[in-house]
């Protein structure tokens, strides 16, 4: 019904942007990186997915039509809502999710939080023929055990599954040793 809202930021919230369109404030649920980037007063345009409940009405917002069509397919799967659908966008990109759905990895799923094991399993399961082909895009290759090895140690101590991934993915892929891939994604943070 809605498909895109664009205007001026006026405020933020820690889930959400306040759109002011034609004067009218819209409240626009976002993934993390669309809120990182929007700044109040800035204009915005975003692709927008309305949720209508029996209590409610809600808008979702996303930086591009791919990022609202996989969010799309994720509220599909059962058990995976809205707000479980934007905890996936806001911790993987949608080239590596699309990737971990597609070459069937429902590990990496599982390590966004409020995402388990079975749910992780069962996106897999729904989605992996729905997401198109899963293409690795230059700089986004396949992850191995090292590399998951590598993601799981980072998140662990304490950066993000998105922050984990890319030093991961600048590795060099002639660098198979879990310990010395750890070194340097580690070194890549540090400067």
């Amino acid at each position: 019904m809605i498909a895109t809202v664009e205007g001026r930021v006026s405020a933020k919230a820690h889930d959400a942007l306040i759109v002011s369109v034609g004067g009218i404030g819209l409240r626009v649920s976002c993934p993390q990186t669309v809120l990182a980037g929007a700044r109040v007063g800035e204009a915005v345009l975003l692709y927008t997915h309305l949720i209508v409940r029996e209590d409610e009405l809600a808008l979702v917002g996303f930086a591009s039509q791919e990022e609202k069509t996989l969010f799309e397919q994720l509220i599909t799967v059962p058990g995976v809502g809205p707000r479980l659908g934007l905890s996936l966008l806001s911790a993987m990109a949608p080239d590596s999710l699309r990737m971990a759905i597609g070459q069937e990895q429902p590990d990496m799923l599982a390590r966004v939080p409020g995402i388990g094991k079975k749910t992780a399993q069962k996106i897999v399961l729904e989605l992996k023929d729905k997401v198109g082909p899963v293409e690795v895009a230059e700089g986004l290759a396949a992850l191995t055990e090292a590399d998951a090895a590598v993601i799981d140690a980072l998140t662990a101590l304490g950066y993000s599954i998105v922050e984990a991934q890319r030093a991961v993915q600048s590795l060099p892929r002639d660098v198979t040793d879990v310990e010395e891939r750890l070194r340097r994604a580690l070194a890549s943070f540090g400067g």
